[in-house]
């Protein structure tokens, strides 16, 4: 390999890394990513993503292809259950958060998306790749030096043992739990650390007489032993992801053969005569059986200079609620569209450090009520108070630079979100079917009040000023909505600007008197501008 060169370099080329090359990517960045792997596992690992992160992918025209992909009908709800066996009786996990279901259609033109993480993965893959982006399987990095104008990684070409180097202005480390990259940088984490160890296996076996047509997305189960699960693989009801937990003290992976899962199958299913094979998952060799530890821990930083933490190199929880995808693609969301505006001069470096100011306490918060998620469903109770499961995945809120003023970090209940800054700008549904969330991705956008037209005007014209461009809408005028004004809790002569990810940076709930000198400050603020 010859030394090349690349704006972002992405290390990992699972679902973070592919996330982060879509999103950098669909904003002209030019990526590339690197995966030690020789192609995507075929393994689930998750079973959905959540309607925040569905929304994110609309950005990127990836939600209709999502959405045909999903195991899950428009008014299906995931809903986890608990038994003995397969084929027995079922009943649904019951968590304070689910006392009230609220349909997500009120609040998101999206709703949870029903997608394993082996067909989503393919999904970006082809999507990065129409986008652009430079995908090199088999390859890993060797060592990585960084000073202040950029970052030489050196690779080493996994099939021909071939070395080079490839120059990037900045590298995101999406490469896992136990990042290298993380622990080369010397940055520590905080949390419980790892819970326990997991087996898996992807098995054919044709478990219609357990099922009984009964719908699962996923099983806990206490047989073979406690920590078992079970979910499908395909809507065919034929192939499955076995899961069972083992302590790596008293036995290793090796000793899980094939025979040997295939008899734990057999228990968990509660068919003693099912025949039962083994899939490899990983591509190109014959390993049926992977181990996986499931930790909780979150970085002390997720940055040290050039380099960025996303997905489980920044922070691990357990599965049990489904943050974990979701969570590393929306580090990936958040961190793109503030490496685009930097590398094209529209903000300055400053913004970059709004990444760990907004993340980092998120992923503190995942993990926490994935971790009590845990113990209400396999350990006999949770250890702290379950939020409102909306809350956690769409009504977080930011508190940085980029959210001039605010310093409110709690979260609010999807249904409550009224364009509190540090939010997610509010979902409007428009008469011609769509959303105001479909309004931003590519830039800037300052929501207005009907009568605040105002406010308009001096946008387009600060923007000029600034070289950065502000796009108006005016409620009422400009885009057709129903209550614009109550939805973004501002009078006719207000208005709301909103950042490129979708999340509100700042709000003027009535007219100002200079609204230019008022939105240059924020426009300043928002986007670490000196000028």
């Amino acid at each position: 390999m010859n030394q090349q060169k690349t704006q972002v370099l992405v290390v990992g080329g699972a679902l973070t890394g592919l996330s982060a090359a879509v999103f950098l990517a669909h904003r002209g960045v030019q990526v590339a990513v690197v995966e030690r792997h020789p192609d995507l596992l075929v393994h689930p690992r998750l079973r959905g993503i959540t309607p925040r992160t569905v929304e994110a992918f609309r950005q990127v025209g990836l939600g209709p292809a999502i959405r045909k992909e999903s195991f899950l009908g428009e008014n299906d709800v995931f809903v986890p259950l608990r038994a003995n066996t397969v084929a027995d009786a079922y009943e649904p996990v019951e968590e304070a958060d689910h006392a009230e279901f609220v349909d997500p259609r009120t609040y998101s033109p999206s709703t949870y998306a029903g997608i394993d993480q082996d067909r989503l993965e393919t999904l970006l893959r082809d999507r990065a790749r129409e986008l652009g982006a430079d995908i090199r399987n088999f390859t890993e990095v060797t060592s990585l030096d960084q000073d202040a104008d950029g970052v030489t990684v050196t690779l080493r070409d996994r099939a021909t043992g071939d070395e080079g180097a490839i120059r990037a202005d900045y590298v995101i480390a999406a490469d896992g739990s136990k990042s290298r990259i993380r622990t080369g940088l010397g940055i520590e984490t905080d949390g419980p650390g790892e819970l326990f160890n997991t087996i898996t296996a992807i098995v054919d076996a044709d478990l219609s007489a357990a099922v009984r047509g009964r719908r699962i997305g996923i099983v806990y189960l206490q047989k073979p032993r406690p920590f078992s699960s079970m979910m499908p693989h395909d809507n065919s009801g034929s192939r499955w992801l076995f899961s069972t937990g083992y302590d790596p003290q008293r036995e290793s992976v090796a000793d899980f053969t094939a025979e040997r899962v295939a008899g734990m199958v057999r228990e968990a299913s509660g068919l003693d005569d099912v025949d039962v094979s083994l899939r490899p998952q990983i591509p190109g060799t014959d390993v049926t059986v992977l181990g996986f530890p499931i930790s909780a821990h979150v970085a002390r930083s997720y940055r040290s200079g050039r380099v960025f933490l996303a997905g489980d190199a920044a922070r691990t929880q357990p599965p049990t609620g489904g943050f974990g995808g979701s969570t590393g693609i929306q580090d990936a969301h958040n961190l793109a569209w503030k490496l685009a505006a930097v590398l094209t001069g529209r903000a300055g470096p400053g913004l970059l450090d709004t990444y760990d100011a907004e993340r980092r306490p998120y992923g503190g918060l995942a993990m926490q009520q994935a971790f009590a998620r845990f113990g209400d469903r396999m350990a006999g109770g949770a250890q702290v108070e379950l939020l409102d499961y909306s809350a956690v995945t769409m009504g977080f809120r930011y508190a940085s630079a980029a959210v001039p003023g605010n310093h409110e970090t709690d979260p609010i209940p999807a249904v409550e979100l009224r364009a509190q800054p540090g939010t997610r700008a509010p979902h409007c549904p428009t008469a011609d079917g769509g959303s105001t969330l479909d309004l931003y991705g590519e830039a800037l956008v300052l929501i207005v009040g009907h009568d605040g037209q105002e406010w308009a005007t001096t946008a387009k014209d600060v923007g000029m000023a600034m070289g950065v461009e502000v796009r108006s809408y005016v409620l009422g005028v400009d885009i057709d909505v129903k209550d614009g004004e109550t939805a973004h809790d501002i009078s006719t002569h207000g208005a709301v600007l909103v950042r490129p990810d979708g999340f509100v940076a700042w709000r003027s709930q009535s007219a100002a008197t200079d609204p230019a000198a008022v939105l240059a400050e924020a426009l300043r603020a928002v986007l670490a501008r000196g000028d």
